[in-house]
């Protein structure tokens, strides 16, 4: 008699900040998720896939959950709205000190597939203060289960992942056992130099910054990158550049030692940057830059 194979799609949704990409990069075993201390790093729905002889995992790490200000930021709850409606099953991953918020928990509440809420940063209770907040939630939402752990650790992980794959419905794959994301190459080489942005600057230039892979050549003995790395102003361009080209320098740097670790290769890596105005405003940008409907 043949074994039965569960397969299902898991989303992992929460407020900006909370743990979300850490978590999923945890639960697949790789970093496929950009992780910065600022919020809003994710802008879009990334698939991780963890595959085992019996069960096949599709997670997406989807982001944070936010009052949309742009047009790009109306992408991005798109992406989380899809993400809820695909899902077999959801992680609601809350922060140790975080309260219900009515207005962007409200969409949760028309979900049909079972949520699991997820108290993340455990490491950082004190006392009674994790029980305390298990009550608290189990008035608050009335969630499948509450699953307190540590991304960062890996405490409670491995607990985890064995309550998702008994909820998992009967299923073939999805995906080839071997895959590990739906995002290609291109993708990645643009999230590991825009995580470099994250980490080395200041204020509104992160959030201004988008980067596109205008060239990936892939021979035998190297990859070679050129990317743009596009700003709302001409202002920010000097800034992302720095004094003498220094800022830039160190961006690209950081990031070839990123995307050489990445893709196990040695790699060249050119980078621009451009102004586009105004871009996260802008549908035909933001389409131009791969945020689709």
């Amino acid at each position: 008699m043949s074994k039965t194979h569960k397969a299902g799609f898991v989303s992992i949704v929460g407020k900006p900040n909370v743990g979300k990409s850490t978590l999923m990069n945890k639960l697949v075993g790789e970093n496929l998720s950009i992780i910065t201390f600022k919020a809003q790093t994710t802008r879009h729905r990334i698939m991780g896939i963890l595959s085992g002889d019996d069960f096949q995992i599709v997670y997406s790490d989807t982001p944070g959950l936010l009052e949309p200000k742009y047009e790009l930021h109306k992408k991005m709850m798109a992406y989380v709205q899809v993400s809820l409606e695909d899902a077999d099953l959801i992680l609601l991953v809350v922060e140790l000190g975080e309260k219900y918020d009515s207005v962007l928990f409200e969409r949760l509440k028309h979900v049909k597939s079972p949520i699991f809420l997820i108290i993340n940063k455990i490491d950082l209770a004190i006392g009674s203060q994790l029980e305390d907040k298990i009550t608290y939630w189990k008035t608050q939402l009335d969630p499948k289960l509450i699953i307190p752990v540590s991304a960062i650790s890996g405490e409670n992980i491995d607990n985890l992942l064995q309550e998702v794959i008994k909820h998992l419905p009967e299923h073939p794959p999805y995906y080839p056992k071997d895959n590990l994301t739906d995002k290609n190459e291109r993708f990645f080489a643009s999230e590991i130099i825009r995580e470099k942005i994250f980490l080395n600057y200041e204020q509104e230039i992160p959030y201004s910054t988008e980067v596109s892979i205008e060239e990936f050549k892939d021979t035998e003995e190297i990859i070679r990158i050129r990317a743009i790395l596009y700003v709302e102003r001409d202002s920010q361009k000097g800034i992302l550049i720095g004094k003498g080209g220094a800022s830039l320098k160190k961006v690209g740097t950081e990031a070839r030692k990123d995307l050489e670790a990445f893709f196990n290769k040695k790699v060249f890596l050119e980078t621009h940057v451009k102004v586009a105005d105004n871009w996260r405003k802008q549908k035909q940008r933001l389409k131009q830059f791969g945020y689709t409907d």
